[in-house]
């Protein structure tokens, strides 16, 4: 019901036009306390039921509780409401930083979790608005920019199948890479001083190994006002094998945790193919929206017209019923 509850209004000064909704009812109750007292001074009242049909009292309430209710939607629409709505941005820098870890080898997620990382973040890619600069980076023990900011969506989608793995997990430094990106996204041709904002979506499988670590990267993050989501990626009982050792190898849902909340962004889970590519479809849908302030006056103007309709109707059934 949020939707019927503004967030501001432009034209504020004009809810004092909501005072006169009391003084309304208070010459209701005033005019329903003289009709009862005239009403008394009949002392046959089976005579005055046959020239007065008998009415139901809530009709009467209703019609009127109607009537007000438009009246107060009629006068929140001159207001000038306006509500926080999600609408396209139209430029935006999304860097994607991709786990290839030797752990993504585990096959918890049909057929690997790499091969399955892969096909989801190339479809994530190809989804985002052709506006968007998109930027891929890989993340090991050696995270480096494998792709800049660029329009073509298509040479990162490539890009993305072309990477191998390697040893290591530096989830720090691969945050520090994506800054890196960041700072190479062009500028828009017709307002070069205007700065698209970024996000950073990395997707990891396991616990930071080397590098820096990653909650001290994601502070200076933060700073930049750069959201990064997570994607807690693979189950508890995935596996490895290790100079013949099987060795267990779960994603730190915690750390991916700490670093969306410590950069305002959000943090998800996949355990296997399908509901990755439904976590990278929610950060499509996140990442590709920005709220803005928009004015919603059709929407109340819309409900005083229809309670204004009812009470009507209902005007109309209590004077048939006089007649």
């Amino acid at each position: 019901m949020s939707f019927l509850i503004p967030e501001g209004f432009e034209a504020i000064n004009r809810l004092w036009l909501l005072l006169l909704i009391p003084l309304i009812v208070g010459l209701y109750i005033f005019a329903m306390t003289r009709k009862d007292r005239r009403g008394m001074r009949f002392t046959n009242t089976s005579m005055l039921g046959a020239v007065i049909p008998k009415q139901s009292p809530w009709r009467r309430h209703l019609s009127l509780a109607l009537s007000l209710l438009s009246l107060i939607t009629l006068t929140m629409a001159f207001a000038r409401p306006t509500q926080q709505v999600d609408v396209p941005r139209e430029r935006a820098t999304i860097i994607v930083v991709l786990d290839v870890s030797l752990s993504m080898k585990a096959v918890d997620v049909a057929p690997s979790r790499f091969e399955a990382a892969q096909t989801a973040a190339e479809t994530f890619v190809l989804s985002l608005p052709e506006k968007f600069n998109v930027s891929l980076v890989s993340l090991s023990g050696n995270s480096r920019v494998v792709v800049p900011p660029t329009l073509d969506h298509q040479l990162v989608a490539r890009s993305v199948q072309t990477l191998k793995l390697e040893e290591s997990t530096a989830i720090g430094e691969g945050l520090a890479a994506a800054m890196q990106a960041l700072q190479q996204a062009p500028g828009d041709k017709n307002d070069p001083r205007s700065v698209a904002p970024g996000a950073i979506v990395l997707l990891s499988d396991g616990e930071s190994t080397a590098g820096r670590a990653p909650q001290q990267v994601a502070q200076e993050v933060a700073k930049a006002k750069v959201p990064i989501y997570t994607i807690a990626y693979g189950t508890e009982n995935g596996f490895v094998d290790v100079d013949g050792k099987r060795q267990l190898v779960p994603p730190d849902k915690k750390t991916m945790q700490d670093l969306a909340r410590m950069t305002q962004g959000q943090y998800f889970d996949a355990d296997n193919a399908e509901e990755l590519k439904v976590v990278y479809t929610k950060i499509g849908s996140e990442v590709g929206s920005e709220k803005a302030t928009r004015q919603v006056t059709a929407r109340y103007a819309g409900f005083g017209l229809v309670f204004a309709v009812l009470a009507a109707v209902g005007a109309i059934l209590l004077g048939s019923r006089r007649a």
